[in-house]
């Protein structure tokens, strides 16, 4: 039975380039998509470019150039960048479109209707020298909990603390450098704490994965706070209808975006709105999305659905982080690689595609792209199972056969399991089990290959008698590398389609699964895919290898009050401490014996940390960030031993580990030269 399904992707922010962290989502989501278009489904993908808010008007100003231009300049980057990777949007639109403007203030008009809207005065922080409201990650400062400097405005990434940007120690503005000031202002709330009730019910109804509604539990037992949805001018968005001078945050029409892409899309192929997001609509709404956006798309958006009169999503699906090499992407190692330069190094997009599909298991798990595992696992499965199967038989064919297939095969069992495998695989396509299919139909090559090596047809061209022979067994393989395309094409589907033109067949339906393939003239065979070359993956880190040099010091500013900013440091290195006082502080070596993640929190690792003869600590560190707990098991840092324990949210932190950041992105922890040993005292 055809089913009628939506499917969308986050957005991505128009302030920065498509990279490697960005193409997970945009791959598993395009593989779900291509999976379902082959099993006959009517299945549109729509995306768009979150194009509002003051970042994008901060960059436009800095580059002179208005944001229109901008966010013009950005899309065309992104499309391209997709393109590259071969993501099939049906339409990929942009939240600054009239589209947009009036959902937007549809859903707003309805929500407020329905008494959902509270407007109240605010105290926020004011930057004096760029005359607007600083956003909270617009906001530098001295955590108010632990102290640790260069925080954002809020949350701390060295004790995990969340707090109100109001409650920074010695804050700056990251836009002027000047020191905020505070300075009330009228905003609007939509009342979620009111929607509650419906929303612990959406979210334990099967819409979410199940860690996802464990999330919820969460968030419901911490109280769902009422969400600011306005900001004030000057701002890049939409004007909230009836309120001059406010503005939509961005996060109320972002997920709009979503309708306003298919409004759009709909408009122009003659589709009727209101059957795939009314709110008796029978289509199936599926989104893909990070983990970290989830409180947005669980919480938030199915709120303002239900409670605007439109249909509630289906399904949101949420996937981890990418780490590579087990660490944060970073700058000064190469490792943090947009789209643009991979492809540019002449990289084949379809080795990630499937390096990502082998990982992605429909969890929401951090995968990891091992640079070394992504060469050998391309190398061995795609060009020494898959590609290997025609390249070993289907010269035959040609040379004495004129391209023409046998008229019937021997080994009718081997097809069959191949044939009936479809099931399978399908079923783990669906549940977004990519490495599971990916394993089954490895397998399958496996059995394929061991097929050739044992029928040897290079032995068997060499016998007349054997003419037969040889035809069959060449058009078994054939049968079994087109059933292994046909499973495979989701993932590869650029590769697909040149394997389509070698058997000279139409596209790859899922029903062809159960077809045999005989009495059918090929085109010659031409090679479909090279290895990894592991020099070009060195070249493509190297290339994006940055020198991370300190920034130099801001231009004079442009008129008094700056000046008068920039004339008194933004925030001090430190403050002098007695060498009594320093005395006080124990450092100490320490091994980190287990590394984990801590259910409930985006930032924090809960670290055992052995001290040799001093036993062990647990410590809550603010370093998911920057480290996949597997990296750092074993390894030798530096602690605070004496620090008095505090009780946190997820259990006793007794201690903290030292790590370093500044100015060039990353955290990193302090590790001491070898032949160092826990409890050692650092002096």
């Amino acid at each position: 039975m055809s089913r009628q399904i939506l499917v969308t992707s986050a957005l991505p922010y128009a302030n920065g380039s498509i990279h490697l962290g960005h193409l997970v989502e945009y791959i598993q989501t395009d593989v779900w998509v291509r999976f379902q278009k082959m099993r006959g489904h009517d299945c549109r993908y729509m995306c768009a470019d979150d194009t509002h808010g003051t970042a994008i008007m901060l960059r436009a100003e800095k580059e002179n150039i208005t944001p229109e231009t901008l966010i013009g300049r950005v899309w065309d980057e992104h499309t391209r960048d997709f393109a590259g990777f071969h993501i099939g949007f049906d339409h990929y639109y942009s939240t600054h479109s009239d589209e947009n403007r009036a959902l937007a203030s549809k859903i707003y008009l309805a929500l407020k209707d329905a008494g959902l809207i509270e407007v109240k005065t605010i105290a926020q922080l004011y930057d004096p020298v760029k005359n607007l409201f600083l956003p909270d990650r617009f906001i530098k400062g001295e955590c108010p909990k632990c102290g640790a400097a260069d925080q954002y405005g809020d949350n701390c990434e060295v004790c995990g603390a969340t707090y109100s940007p109001t409650e920074l120690k010695n804050p700056v503005s990251a836009v002027s450098g000047a020191t905020p000031v505070h300075k009330d202002s009228e905003h609007y709330f939509f009342r979620l704490g009111d929607c509650e009730a419906f929303l612990r019910e959406w979210t334990t109804s099967g819409t979410l994965q199940s860690e996802a509604a464990n999330k919820m539990q969460e968030w419901f037992g911490a109280g769902l706070n009422n969400w600011d949805i306005s900001r004030d001018a000057p701002y890049f968005g939409f004007e909230i209808p009836g309120a001059p001078g406010k503005y939509f945050y961005v996060w109320l029409d972002a997920p709009v975006g979503y309708m306003a892409s298919f409004a759009k899309y709909a408009a122009d192929n003659g589709l009727d709105f209101d059957a795939w997001w009314g709110k008796d609509s029978k289509t199936e709404l599926v989104h893909f999305i990070g983990k970290d956006i989830l409180y947005f798309h669980a919480l938030f958006w199915p709120a303002m659905l239900k409670y605007s009169g439109h249909r509630l999503p289906t399904a949101v699906y949420a996937h981890g982080f990418l780490t590579v090499n087990g660490q944060k992407m970073s700058k000064s190692r190469g490792t943090f690689i947009t789209a643009e330069s991979y492809l540019a190094q002449k990289l084949n997009p379809e080795w990630l595609r499937y390096y990502y599909a082998a990982k992605l298991n429909g969890s929401m798990e951090d995968i990891d792209l091992n640079l070394d595992d992504f060469v050998a696992r391309v190398n061995s499965d795609l060009v020494g199972k898959f590609i290997n199967i025609a390249s070993r038989t289907a010269g035959f064919i040609h040379k004495n056969f004129e391209g023409r297939l046998a008229d019937g095969v021997a080994n009718i069992e081997l097809i069959g399991d191949f044939q009936a495998a479809a099931g399978t695989i399908a079923a783990h396509y669906e549940a977004r089990d990519y490495a599971k299919a990916l394993r089954e139909i490895m397998a399958l090559a496996d059995r394929a290959n061991q097929y050739v090596a044992d029928e040897k047809p290079w032995e068997l061209a060499k016998k007349p008698e054997a003419v037969y022979r040889l035809h069959e067994v060449c058009t078994v393989a054939l049968n079994c590398f087109r059933l292994l395309t046909l499973y495979l094409k989701p993932v590869l589907p650029k590769l697909a389609e040149q394997v389509e033109t070698f058997l000279d067949i139409p596209s790859l339906a899922w029903d062809d699964s159960q077809s045999l393939f005989i009495r059918h003239r090929i085109n010659e065979y031409s090679h479909l895919m090279t290895r990894i070359d592991p020099k070009s993956i060195e070249a493509m880190v190297d290339a994006n290898k940055q020198n991370l040099e300190p920034t130099p010091a801001p231009a004079p500013a442009r008129h008094a009050e700056a000046q008068a900013h920039a004339a008194q440091p933004a925030m001090p290195v430190s403050e002098s401490i007695s060498i009594d006082d320093f005395a006080k502080i124990d450092l100490r070596i320490a091994r980190i014996a287990n590394a984990e993640h801590v259910e409930g929190a985006d930032k924090l690792l809960r670290l055992t940390l052995d001290l040799g003869e001093l036993g062990t600590r647990q410590v809550f560190a603010g370093i998911k960030s920057a480290y996949a707990p597997e990296a750092l098991v074993g390894r030798l840092t530096v602690m605070v031993a004496n620090l008095a324990p505090r009780k946190m949210k997820f259990g006793m932190s007794e201690g903290m580990v030292l790590a370093a950041s500044g100015d060039a992105p990353g955290l990193f922890i302090l590790s001491p030269d070898s032949g160092a040993q826990p409890g050692m005292k650092v002096k």
